[in-house]
């Protein structure tokens, strides 16, 4: 009798399983398998179609003559290594960019054969990742990238604006750094707002930006309709592109704001009572759209417009897409090469904007280039502050009462005489009737202001809060103009 048929199914499958696989958890405790020698990760009770380790460890068995198992067997074993890999040591899995060893970060070609773009402060080279540095972990959302082409001297990112309807070359330099950007698996971005009139190819520019970083399998898609399905379309892949927003609620606003900085979700674990199962995410993401309506100050600060105009010469589909996939490989050589110098260069971080990181890199843009990057980005969220005025009729108030103090003045009175003070300057000596939304207590009126701080910031007007032997209070106080070198630096 062979040795085969003395040992049970299971224990043949844990042996073989053990002898051609690395097991692996995560943080939140799921247990990854990879094949010897290569990055891609998947999760041992994953049914998904993107493959599981259980269909995989039922070809290898297969194909190496160690025959066919049944269900019970599988489960078995697959129970045994999953305990086992509880006791291993934590590793993280990454979708399309991660952290690498000694400074450097990875990106994902989504390849079978786990080739992937090492980027290092010297360069960039095309390598299969040690397992134990990298881990990836791939999705339906995860497409195949082309081998990004070498010595390009920058001719990819030419190629790519002209295909894109840019408005302006500061419009231009922000699409630039935000693909920088998207490269960095620590750095959070703003998401880009692709705007312009109906004919502007804005769908079709938005959906060249994140085929750069998802291949041409990324595409663009309708907001959902809760947060719950958003976040579940956020964690599964890298670049998040909604197309054709005409509306943005207040849980949408919100929801977007925790995407783009960073949050985490909990869930209860299916098939059990009390235990949890934790989803974190931070993602690039992008939007496309002729207006959206009103825009809460937070996302406004986490926002980067890039307004299109229509082309002067319409092109077929499929002529402008063949061209598209001809170039990507160059383009996609130029924005590596771009990023390695990006990131070599040296520049102080401005420390007076939200998105600090994104700051910074368009300094270091600015020092690799002269593009003038970080000014396009201030102008942008200047343009943004205004649209959040234009939009709020509080703030609007705020801002004509506080042309009636002297620079430098503040002035100090409780929520509720606030409230009363702004509610007679809006409805004037004729009572015109308050509009929808108007704050009706002191403590709604506190919280609007406190949401509208940097939108007011910005105008010169700085709203704080505290409490005396009285009670609380808010105090506005109407800053000094800053001297003429610092306007002409900030603008």
């Amino acid at each position: 009798m062979s040795e085969d048929e003395k040992n049970p199914a299971r224990e043949i499958i844990t042996d073989y399983a053990q002898a051609h696989f690395r097991y692996f958890r995560t943080a939140d405790g799921t247990v990854y398998a990879q094949r010897n020698g290569h990055p891609v990760a998947r999760p041992i009770r994953s049914q998904g179609t993107t493959g599981s380790h259980r269909q995989e460890l039922m070809v290898g068995l297969f194909r190496d003559g160690r025959g066919v198992f049944n269900g019970t067997a599988l489960k078995e074993a697959l129970d045994l290594i999953e305990a086992l890999a509880l006791t291993e040591d934590v590793q993280p899995v990454h979708i399309r960019v991660a952290p690498g060893y000694d400074g450097a970060t990875w990106l994902d070609l989504g390849r079978a054969d786990g080739q992937s773009v090492r980027i290092h402060p010297t360069g960039w080279d095309i390598a299969v990742p040690d397992p134990r540095e990298v881990s990836w972990r791939r999705t339906q959302l995860t497409g195949e990238l082309p081998l990004p082409a070498k010595d390009t001297n920058g001719k990819g990112i030419d190629l790519l604006m002209r295909l894109c309807n840019f408005a302006t070359a500061e419009t231009e330099c922000l699409a630039i750094a935000w693909l920088i950007g998207c490269l960095g698996p620590s750095v959070p971005v703003p998401a880009p707002f692709l705007t312009g009139p109906q004919g502007a190819g804005k769908s079709t520019g938005g959906r060249m930006l994140v085929r750069i970083i998802e291949g041409m399998s990324g595409d663009l898609r309708r907001a959902p309709k809760d947060e719950e399905n958003l976040i579940t379309a956020v964690a599964a892949g890298w670049v998040t592109a909604l197309d054709n927003l005409s509306h943005m609620t207040p849980e949408l606003s919100d929801a977007m704001c925790c995407i783009v900085t960073g949050a985490e979700n909990v869930k209860r674990a299916l098939f059990t009572d009390g235990d949890v199962f934790r989803v974190g995410y931070r993602r690039p993401l992008l939007m496309t759209g002729i207006d959206v309506g009103v825009i809460r100050p937070d996302l406004a600060e986490r926002l980067l417009p890039l307004r299109l105009e229509r082309p002067r010469v319409r092109r077929t589909e499929d002529e402008l897409w063949t061209e598209y996939a001809e170039i990507l490989p160059v383009v996609l050589g130029s924005l590596l090469d771009l990023t390695a110098k990006v990131r070599a260069a040296e520049a102080e971080t401005p420390t007076d904007l939200r998105m600090a990181d994104f700051a910074h890199l368009c300094a270091q843009l600015d020092a690799a280039t002269g593009l003038g990057a970080l000014a396009a980005y201030r102008a942008s969220l200047d343009d943004l502050n205004d649209d959040v005025i234009e939009g709020d009729l509080l703030a609007q108030t705020v801002l004509q009462h506080a042309d009636t103090l002297e620079p430098g003045a503040d002035q100090r009175m409780t929520s509720t005489e606030w409230l009363h003070c702004l509610t007679r300057l809006y409805t004037g000596e004729d009572y015109r009737p308050l509009p929808k939304g108007w704050p009706t207590t002191g403590k709604v009126l506190s919280d609007r202001l406190k949401r509208l701080q940097p939108t007011l910031a910005a105008r010169g007007v700085l709203i704080d809060s505290g409490r005396t032997k009285e009670g609380r209070y808010l105090e506005m106080t109407r800053l000094l103009p800053p001297p003429q070198h610092e306007q002409e630096r900030v603008f």
